[in-house]
């Protein structure tokens, strides 16, 4: 199989890359995360203008029909910088949500802004007791008329305190578990009956429980008909999450051998102890293990649903949890104390990485997952 990439794809890597580079700096990242936003609009703004968040969409809803390869790159280069903004959230999983469940209405209403940068969009797919369940869900939609009343609680919802729109999912029919009865409703987070509470996550993002009392909503596709394309959706965004996971790893091993060649213990850097320097290339080995299966998953992350796929993103992102791990773990044992510091970005680095490894997802979770596939094969 050749892995080059194409001439296109070369310069989409290398304008993000160069973006990341220029503006995100550990000191203004430090700023970004401790501004109201969480994150940096003007850099949100940027990444409209360069085009970066109308990679994914068809040409004719104002994107540039990009894949998942794009999407990987982009991705990659975001995990470097351990960027904040929502790029998964809002334009992965909320875009493509809409791109499979909206009518031509909705999609010409909110795609285009999405692909802009001028709408950010969240997903509201978590609840209080679902732990990676999308088919446990406790809000209730009922019909009112035209429209639809939402009741019910959302929690880890990453880039709701400034979204635009919010997708909650909600039920219409059927017991808290069952897969059918699963809608999909557009919340506008300005209306009535909407309440946020904004908190800091443990990797400097922020996110918000999303309270809804008698809120009025619009529905997004069929009624109790969404929830093959939620964890369709989820399938993309977790081949997307591995792309992000290589770009931190591959920053954190390297601050890590930067730190072994500058770092001297009785007169010599103690990169050159032997020990250390297998445990190094212990580090780069399940980087480059991590490559091989986000590649893997960014190849299938758009082929049409099947239990094939299903079961290779869970391998996929089974290993990506393991080596996420493993070189967060790593990196702090090599460095000592400095890294456990909020002020060393290698601390940063590894908050972002155990994160990702609980995202959509843990080891657990993805390893049943792909073992009740092969079963059923």
């Amino acid at each position: 199989m050749d892995f080059k990439l194409t001439e296109e794809q070369q310069m989409l890597k290398e304008t993000a890359e160069r973006l990341v580079r220029d503006v995100y700096t550990f000191d203004k990242r430090m700023e970004f995360s401790d501004s109201e936003a969480g994150f940096s609009t003007a850099f949100w703004q940027q990444m409209g203008e360069l085009g970066l968040t109308a990679i994914p969409f068809p040409e004719e809803l104002g994107g540039f029909g990009g894949t998942g390869i794009e999407t990987m790159l982009i991705m990659e280069q975001l995990g470097k910088g351990i960027c904040l903004e929502p790029y998964m959230e809002s334009v992965i999983l909320a875009g493509g949500l809409i791109a499979q469940l909206g009518n031509d209405s909705q999609k010409d209403e909110l795609l285009g802004a999405i692909a802009s940068g001028e709408l950010q969009a969240a997903v509201a797919l978590d609840e209080l007791h679902s732990h990676y369940d999308l088919s446990h869900v406790t809000t209730t939609a009922k019909a009112q008329g035209s429209s639809y009343v939402l009741n019910g609680r959302k929690g880890v919802v990453i880039g709701g305190q400034t979204a635009g729109k919010i997708l909650v999912s909600a039920r219409t029919a059927g017991d808290i578990c069952d897969q059918q009865g699963i809608s999909l409703f557009l919340v506008d987070p300005s209306a009535a009956g909407v309440r946020r509470r904004v908190y800091s996550t443990v990797d400097g993002r922020k996110g918000c429980e999303l309270f809804l009392d008698n809120v009025e909503a619009e529905l997004l596709g069929n009624a109790g008909d969404a929830y093959d394309a939620i964890r369709y959706q989820s399938g993309r965004a977790i081949a997307a999450l591995c792309g992000e996971a290589v770009g931190a790893m591959r920053t954190a091993c390297d601050l890590t051998l930067d730190y072994l060649k500058t770092r001297k213990q009785f007169g010599v850097p103690i990169g050159k102890f032997q020990v250390l320097q297998h445990r190094m290339v212990d580090m780069i080995s399940e980087l480059e293990r991590a490559t091989s299966m986000a590649i893997l998953a960014a190849c299938l992350a758009d082929d049409e649903d099947s239990a094939e796929r299903s079961a290779k993103l869970s391998a996929a992102k089974f290993t990506i949890n393991r080596a996420a791990r493993y070189v967060a773990e790593q990196s702090i044992q090599l460095h000592g104390g400095i890294a456990m510091t909020w002020e060393y970005n290698g601390a940063h680095y590894a908050k972002r990485l155990v994160t990702i490894s609980h995202q959509f997802g843990d080891d657990d979770h993805h390893l049943e997952a792909y073992a009740n596939q092969l079963s059923l094969s």
